[in-house]
């Protein structure tokens, strides 16, 4: 009896086998995608999620991600001085690794907005020119005004 209650145990264990166990660490980079000059949020999971550890990338050398509700949290300026590529970024835990990939797009200079008013339509020294004519006909229209409010009285 005791030989069959132990291989009924045995079969059991067999059978439904060991629990798989979930990867221990863990990397996400938002956005993936970015370019160069900008932000990129690092998210990241170790076993220990109660210590910081670092992440390690071409791109913007080693940073460390510390504990924030329980999970590892960082974020990193992607320098603009950085080549467009695929970068690897890596997450190194006390028991385990991973990497993730970090696209990096070339960084763009924003042009010079289209010349729609204030000043941009004018051309050199223009500015100049119709501030003063203004202040010339608002002064001959105050003077105007003037001697006619004098000639009512007389």
């Amino acid at each position: 009896m005791k030989v069959a209650a132990l291989l009924l145990a045995a079969v059991a264990v067999l059978v439904t086998g060991a629990p798989a166990r979930a990867a221990a660490a863990t990397l996400k980079l938002t956005p993936s995608t970015v370019q160069a000059g900008y932000l990129v949020g690092i998210e990241a999971t170790c076993t220990d999620n109660t210590k910081p550890v670092t992440v390690k990338s071409d791109v913007f050398g080693e940073v460390a991600v510390q504990p924030q509700d329980q999970k590892l949290t960082a974020a990193v300026t992607v320098p603009k001085a950085a080549k467009p590529g695929e970068y690897d970024v890596t997450l190194t835990c006390a028991d385990d690794s991973t990497t993730a990939t970090l696209n990096v797009l070339a960084a763009v200079e924003p042009s010079r907005g289209p010349a729609t008013g204030f000043g941009g339509m004018a051309g050199g020294g223009t500015g100049t020119l119709l501030l003063t004519a203004g202040l010339a006909a608002l002064a001959a229209a105050a003077a105007l005004g003037l001697v006619t409010v004098r000639r009512r009285r007389t």
